[in-house]
């Protein structure tokens, strides 16, 4: 985006999770946890079922900020891991919708709040970016 404007509502990015997206990024992370991919073992620890990396999560969120920002280089990405994104044994998977606002636009910086849900509820807690202008 070459003009930040402060209050500006970012167009809201949504991207589709599905259990092979899970199997690719703990391939490339390394993080073969079996809640991840094992519905019998993330029910077993209390989970409603199997849920996406927390990472991964974020990861979408960086996403969204890069396709707002275009070639801007994120300077900063942060977030609390508040909720797990459950993700279904099917091929529709589940929806993760990023929205961002512009909050600050300071010398060649530019701070955004997000908003991080799946299924109507907030997955991410206080997620947050800063790109340069």
């Amino acid at each position: 985006m070459s003009a930040w404007t402060v209050g500006a509502e970012l167009p809201a990015r949504t991207y589709t999770v599905t259990r092979a997206d899970l199997v690719r990024y703990a391939g490339a992370s390394g993080d073969f946890n079996p809640i991840h991919w094992s519905d019998r073992v993330a029910t077993a620890v209390g989970l409603p079922g199997v849920i996406g990396h927390g990472m991964y999560t974020l990861a979408l969120a960086a996403r969204a900020v890069a396709e707002w920002s275009g070639a801007a280089e994120v300077l900063e990405l942060g977030a609390k891991f508040t909720a797990p994104v459950v993700v279904p044994d099917d091929e529709d998977g589940v929806e993760v919708t990023v929205a961002g606002t512009v909050k600050a636009v300071e010398d060649d910086r530019v701070r955004l709040a997000l908003v991080v849900t799946s299924g109507g509820s907030k997955v991410l807690g206080n997620p947050r970016a800063v790109v340069r202008a």
